[in-house]
């Protein structure tokens, strides 16, 4: 048996510390681990319900109970240090430890440079790239004693085609700050067998945000439910075998032997649009 035979298949009596976790592919994560067994801190801004979007890290604990894990909504700005810093210490004391962060929180504005507000590009950078950042950083220490321990950015592949940066500079420039990172903390945290990779969905994904938006093909998505099962494999694997690696949802879920994915389409007659990155 292998050092890390006992861990693989499972997340039972893993602690999850998830960014953005009260809805959406954040929640489809959590779930996905509580059906495990897993312990899931649930980070996230959304304390009181939304005017426009559902689930609040409360509801969102009483799915994750309900699914079989341990939950602990913490109402934290991952943009403010000292709440990353509480959040993080909380969960070490109700739960003994970190063994996973998923940096998922993120902003997002498709504008173009003259209609992008300094106030939305800042707080663009400063969830998606600094956020991420902090939320590692103050993990870091839990996750050193942890056994198998990852990170897992939900951010897209490496590829500086300006197609990719022309419509969008600023949300490009935030979005892959986060890839950076894995670029960055993969290679230097590898002496402490800390797995640091990043995960992308192939197509739209149907979240809430994604249903408020006026004239978005949702019909033309996957359930959140792919990115979900796709960070399930990578979460379950060997941290130290893989490692600085850009996945894409299908990709893993290929190699994990799937090759029927219309469960998780919205409308499996449309055909599915393509996610900005890919």
């Amino acid at each position: 048996m292998g050092t890390y035979d006992r861990w693989m298949g499972t997340l039972r009596g893993k602690t999850l510390f998830i960014t953005g976790a009260s809805r959406g592919i954040g929640l489809a994560i959590a779930l996905r681990a509580a059906r495990d067994g897993a312990n899931i801190v649930i980070a996230a801004k959304t304390a009181t319900p939304h005017p426009k979007l559902p689930g609040t890290i409360y509801t969102a604990a009483e799915e994750i109970r309900a699914a079989g894990g341990r939950a602990l909504p913490v109402a934290v700005d991952i943009r403010e240090e000292e709440q990353v810093r509480a959040a993080v210490e909380a969960a070490a004391a109700e739960f003994g430890g970190i063994d996973i962060l998923v940096n998922n929180a993120s902003a997002i504005s498709l504008t173009p440079t003259a209609e992008t507000p300094m106030k939305r590009f800042d707080l663009m950078m400063g969830i998606n790239t600094r956020g991420t950042f902090l939320c590692t950083q103050q993990c870091l220490p839990h996750l050193r004693r942890a056994a198998n321990p990852q990170v897992l950015m939900i951010s897209p592949p490496l590829d500086l085609s300006p197609r990719w940066f022309g419509p969008h500079v600023a949300y490009s420039i935030a979005k892959y700050g986060m890839s950076l990172c894995v670029l960055g903390m993969a290679e230097e945290f590898r002496p402490w067998g800390i797995g640091v990779n990043a995960l992308w969905p192939r197509t739209i994904i149907a979240t809430a945000a994604l249903q408020v938006i006026p004239g978005a093909p949702v019909e033309r998505a996957r359930k959140p439910e792919i990115m979900a099962d796709a960070a399930w494999q990578v979460l379950t694997g060997e941290g130290r075998a893989r490692t600085g690696e850009f996945l894409l949802d299908e990709t893993v879920l290929r190699e994990a032997g799937m090759t029927d994915f219309t469960s998780y389409a919205v409308d499996p007659e449309q055909e599915l649009v393509t996610d900005l990155f890919v």
